[in-house]
């Protein structure tokens, strides 16, 4: 009796609910944030259906450093997300928005919403902005150049009554957010002359959301917005660095364990083991041209073509994504060539399409390191952690399985957090290129502010906030973290 009620309990917790893709993969990805439910399962398959809403969403249509706070992890049983706070606005309110390579516009809930989620389960206390209570902001008219600039990122138009820029993002897992476009001022620290600070603000243009529908609507779900780190004109990064504030560069370094977190700077991050790739051209996406993956040493058997960018497929790195998806044609090889490694050690399970592995020691030791080889001989080493994701265990024995999926009949690949995680990513927009090197995100970094002056700061990025809020919510989630890990073995045990 026993034996079949452990059997029934591997199968229980072991069961992945398949990804369906309905359609063809749009030119934008979805936006996702998350955390599980204490009534929900905690399974990769809730990732993954999120992570597939995301790429069913349709977006239709230089001074010195500036360090922003990061919070949260990559987890998926955890929180799934990294975000940041900014403060806009006169006098300054406090806004907390997900960080997210994949779309360009920043956008914040507005007072007039209907449908935005009151409270959230991230336990921060969400806010609402309010044109009307800023003696700084203002309108952006129809005939204003910027409201144009917004056009390729979402459904910009215009009321002929009150000659109001407004946008509209639609996406395709049903959910939806439309507002308006306002200006404002954006507060932020810089750094200047090694690790002195100064607060500084620059007007920024911004979307004032009214409606949200769908996904965006959920409170378990939810931050004041999306910060938009894209290359369009209208994303905060190229207006500050056509402004002269910044430079035409940004570093994130997210840090995987304890707690998540990590460093989010406007500026490069300098570290001697960097390598660099270039962004494929004329992309909406920070598109990479991926040639070969390796598993342990080993180039698999896959045709360069299958990575090639077209209008749906292409590798691309995208925060706002939590786990990372693999081009269809890939995906077997890769996971093939996993399972063979360590097929004489660890216990595979195949769940739905989904491979798994019981575990008794360390999968460091274990499992392959895998590399991503791309254009100009750049390779991003993955450690098992950063292709792997932990479940549960059983008997004495880890379950962890492969965090990679596919999109079915799509041959798109998407680096997410998992795989951004433990890195110094610089997006050096100057240069079109994008750099990385594995890295200890709970250290500090060193970072150029050289806008054409010719001057190199050296500072400690990721230990400056605007006031010590940003440390007491940070050491709430860390509080919390605690229960959601008794949670996790309630319902897992």
């Amino acid at each position: 009796m026993a034996e079949v009620f452990l059997a029934w309990v591997m199968i229980t917790v072991l069961v992945l609910e398949a990804a369906v893709v309905m359609g063809g993969f749009p030119v934008t990805l979805k936006l996702e944030r998350s955390i599980p439910l204490p009534s929900h399962e905690l399974e990769l398959s809730r990732v993954r259906e999120r992570d597939r809403l995301r790429h069913g969403r349709l977006l239709q249509s230089s001074g010195g450093v500036v360090d922003f706070q990061v919070q949260g992890t990559y987890d998926p049983f955890l929180v799934g997300l990294y975000y940041t706070k900014l403060q806009l606005g006169s006098p300054p309110r406090e806004f907390y928005v997900q960080i997210d390579t994949g779309s360009d516009v920043l956008w914040i809930g507005c007072n007039s919403c209907n449908g935005c989620p009151e409270y959230s389960g991230l336990q921060i206390q969400l806010n609402l902005y309010d044109p009307g209570s800023s003696s700084t902001a203002s309108l952006v008219s129809c005939s204003d150049q910027r409201c144009s600039a917004g056009a390729p990122s979402s459904d910009s138009g215009c009321s002929g009554q009150s000659n109001q820029c407004s946008y509209t993002f639609q996406y395709g897992d049903g959910s939806g957010t439309s507002g308006y476009y306002v200006a404002d001022l954006l507060h932020f620290n810089s750094i200047f002359e090694g690790a002195m600070t100064s607060n500084s603000t620059a007007p920024i243009m911004f979307g004032c959301s009214v409606l949200q529908t769908g996904d965006l609507t959920k409170s378990d779900r939810a931050v004041d917005g999306i910060f938009g780190f894209g290359q369009q004109g209208l994303s905060v990064i190229s207006q500050l660095s056509s402004q002269g504030i910044t430079p035409k560069v940004f570093s994130h370094c997210l840090k995987g364990n304890n707690g998540g977190g990590g460093i989010l700077v406007f500026g490069e991050i300098l570290e001697p083991n960097i390598v660099y790739t270039p962004l494929v051209p004329s992309q909406p996406h920070y598109n990479l041209d991926l040639v070969s993956i390796s598993v342990g040493g080993q180039v698999l058997s896959i045709d360069p073509s299958v990575f090639a960018t077209s209008n749906n497929q292409g590798t691309i790195v995208d925060s706002g994504t939590t786990l990372a998806y693999l081009a269809d044609e890939a995906y077997d090889a890769f996971v093939n060539a996993i399972t063979n490694t360590v097929s004489q050690t660890v216990r595979p399970v195949l769940s739905k399409g989904n491979q798994c592995y019981l575990i008794t020691s360390s999968v460091t030791y274990i499992f392959p390191q895998v590399s991503l080889n791309f254009a100009g001989g750049a390779s991003m080493i993955l450690n098992p952690q950063d292709y792997l994701v932990q479940q549960n265990s059983i008997g004495g024995a880890a379950v962890w399985c492969i965090g990679f999926q596919k999109i079915q009949g799509q041959g798109i690949t998407i680096l997410g957090d998992l795989v951004l995680k433990d890195k110094i990513f610089v997006y050096d927009l100057a240069n079109q290129r994008i750099g990385w090197t594995n890295y200890d995100c709970s250290t500090s970094v060193n970072v150029s502010a050289n806008a054409n002056t010719g001057r190199t700061e050296f500072v400690n990025a990721g230990q400056i906030s605007n006031d010590g809020s940003s440390w007491d919510q940070l050491r709430s989630m860390r509080a919390l973290l605690p229960h959601m890990f008794a949670l996790a073995g309630l319902l897992f045990s």
